[in-house]
């Protein structure tokens, strides 16, 4: 399979903030330029490690306008949609294919629980209808650890039925193996994602497309193999361990920070809290501690 016939590698890009809690637009663009230098295929803002849940439409727009306005091709730029009500979900997806976006990472609405197939089948229905003759490349996200409300491999399949050419994939941030594998087994053309990044070398090999992931900010060229070729690299289990023993977004942020030389990307904006300083420095020392064997800095 070419490179240029699946998915590949999407940096879930952070979100940077100034001091005065604005999204600092000269570090986004600064670390968007890394990620696709470093091997990415493409960038999305606003996911999960994004922050997105905390990014309001006037923030998207800027957002959006300073990566494209930095010359990066709307080609590689997904944009994330999370929302509980049809007509936000609409507004967030309306923008960002109107800067010329991909496609969109869908969340399902995460407020009521358990509202059961048929009721998220409406929901995701009346946000793809909403969104008109523009809807496209509609990756839907499940993710049910954040949202607790999973997809099931049956809605997934009654969406792509119904919106032939709109829907184009799933993610799969369950981290669990038994569903990715669900997924796959039934994909179709449907693009596979998985968020797990200790699980891509051999979801790509049983024919995963690629991912969206945080990891993607820090070691890209790690994943760039593990995707295009489905080789495992004994660096990424360890690293995703890491993060995940502590608060995973203030983490990530701290180690690209770290990467960066530039304490100003650390920085979380509220109900989300920077990761505190003894602790931001045992992960950078357990970080480069895992990286340091045989690698220079620019091989992660």
């Amino acid at each position: 399979m070419k490179k240029q016939d699946i998915f590949g590698l999407s940096a879930a890009l952070i979100t940077p903030f100034r001091a005065d809690g604005a999204i600092d637009l000269p570090r986004l663009v600064h670390h968007a330029r890394y990620v696709l230098a470093e091997g990415c295929d493409s960038i999305t803002l606003f996911g999960t490690t994004g922050e997105g849940f905390s990014i309001g439409m006037r923030e998207r727009a800027a957002m959006a306008g300073a990566v494209l306005g930095a010359g990066i091709d709307a080609g590689q730029f997904y944009a994330g949609v999370t929302a509980t009500t049809v007509a936000d979900a609409v507004e967030q997806s309306r923008l960002a294919l109107d800067f010329g976006a991909r496609g969109l990472l869908l969340a399902p609405p995460f407020y009521f629980k358990n509202p059961g197939e048929d009721g998220l089948f409406a929901w995701f229905s009346e946000v793809i209808e909403g969104i008109g003759a523009d809807a496209r490349g509609v990756i839907l996200y499940h993710i049910p650890g954040q949202t607790a409300v999973p997809l099931s491999v049956g809605l997934v399949g009654r969406l792509k039925r119904a919106f032939p050419g709109v829907i184009a994939g799933v993610k799969d941030s369950s981290g669990d193996k038994a569903t990715a594998a669900a997924f796959l087994a039934t994909r179709g053309e449907l693009a596979i994602l998985v968020g797990d990044e200790r699980q891509l070398a051999e979801a790509m090999r049983n024919g995963a497309q690629g991912s969206i992931c945080g990891l993607a900010n820090l070691a890209p060229r790690l994943l760039v193999d593990a995707i295009h070729g489905r080789r495992d690299n004994p660096l990424i289990v360890p690293l995703v361990d890491l993060i995940v023993s502590y608060p995973v977004l203030p983490a990530v942020k701290a180690l690209v920070a770290h990467i960066h030389g530039d304490d100003g990307y650390a920085r979380m904006r509220a109900p989300l809290v920077d990761l505190p300083a003894a602790d931001r420095a045992a992960l950078i020392s357990a970080y480069e501690a895992i990286l340091a064997p045989g690698r220079d800095r620019k091989s992660a």
